[in-house]
């Protein structure tokens, strides 16, 4: 296996195993696995990977030989890190999940999409199978999974884009992910074939019922999951950063009490959807279809997100949520959990 090959993987630890080490062997196990994560995940250095645990580069070159010699990095990384079943256990016991992986990262301040990116798309490569319909909607998070994405054969699998597109595309199209993973597995994609925000409730009702939208809505209804992020009201927010809404917009949203978005759908942070103009004019899979939906998987983390999170963990309630250990420790703490 070359380095590169490498991915996270989210495969079940031996828990009981790691519990019954030594405090010394339990520290060495955790520096070790964090050290195999950052060369392996997030692309990092031996000598950056040396600087942000404060140790020896040629301690770092022990750790990766140890973390390959004891079978913890083939095609996967083990998720065996002592704090990420605490902050695991703890998300599933506040928000009612049925399961919460957390991504560990260098430090609190680090880029988180880089490891939910790869947690997420191994996660998907799971739950993909023959005779499903999923819905996807998009950001950086999602398009980070991708590349951890692995291919099988599967058939009548159904793709479903949950937001409109964009009239002049940047970085990212809210179709995007949908429409390349759809490629991956050969299957049929579904998409929203107008813009993510029209001028008016009555052309929204129009594209629905008079241009052929009907039937992608339809398709929705019988979704057998979900998987979405969260955006943020911050200043670093893909949407407005990439000019997808005016200042205007973005200042009247904040003070009706927006926290973020899910497919442009603005709620605040009990999770309720915001009262402004914009969420009745965008063209997304409506929220209580996606509320619905069997399987709802919430990817995402970051340390403007807090708010953000909470509202969506409070409206879709998701069976998984994916995020990253900082994020994890913040949204817990905001939502008066102990852990």
């Amino acid at each position: 296996m070359s380095e590169g090959e490498a991915k996270a993987s989210t495969a079940p630890s031996s828990i009981d195993a790691y519990a019954g080490l030594s405090a010394t062997g339990r520290r060495s196990a955790r520096l070790r696995l964090r050290a195999a994560w950052m060369y392996y995940v997030e692309g990092m250095t031996q000598s950056a990977i040396a600087e942000a645990l404060d140790i020896g580069r040629v301690t770092v070159v022990r750790l990766l030989a140890d973390a390959r010699s004891l079978n913890e990095v083939k095609i996967s990384l083990s998720r065996e890190i002592a704090e990420l079943p605490r902050l695991e256990m703890g998300l599933q016991k506040t928000f009612g999940l049925k399961e919460a992986i957390v991504a560990p990262v260098s430090s609190p301040d680090a880029d988180a999409t880089h490891a939910i990116g790869a947690a997420t798309g191994q996660f998907i490569s799971e739950l993909i199978g023959s005779d499903m319909t999923i819905g996807f909607g998009w950001g950086r998070t999602l398009m980070r999974a991708l590349g951890f994405i692995d291919e099988k054969p599967v058939s009548n699998l159904s793709v479903v884009s949950l937001l409109g597109g964009i009239t002049k595309a940047k970085q990212y199209n809210p179709s995007e992910f949908a429409w390349q993973l759809s490629r991956l597995f050969q299957a049929d994609c579904h998409l929203i074939a107008a813009p993510a925000i029209v001028d008016s409730i009555e052309t929204k009702r129009a594209l629905i019922e008079r241009c052929g939208l009907s039937n992608v809505y339809s398709r929705a209804r019988e979704m057998d999951a979900v998987v979405l992020s969260v955006g943020e009201m911050e200043e670093t927010s893909t949407s407005l950063r990439f000019g997808f809404f005016s200042p205007a917009d973005w200042e009247s949203l904040v003070a009706a009490g927006a926290v973020g978005d899910i497919a442009y759908n603005f709620i605040d942070i009990e999770g309720r959807p915001v009262d402004h103009p914009i969420n009745s004019r965008v063209m997304s899979i409506p929220l209580e279809t996606l509320c619905a939906t069997p399987q709802r998987i919430l990817t995402s983390g970051g340390p403007g997100k807090t708010d953000a999170i909470l509202g969506a963990l409070r409206l879709l309630r998701p069976t998984v949520f994916i995020t990253d250990e900082a994020t994890a420790a913040r949204v817990l703490t905001a939502a008066g959990a102990h852990f």
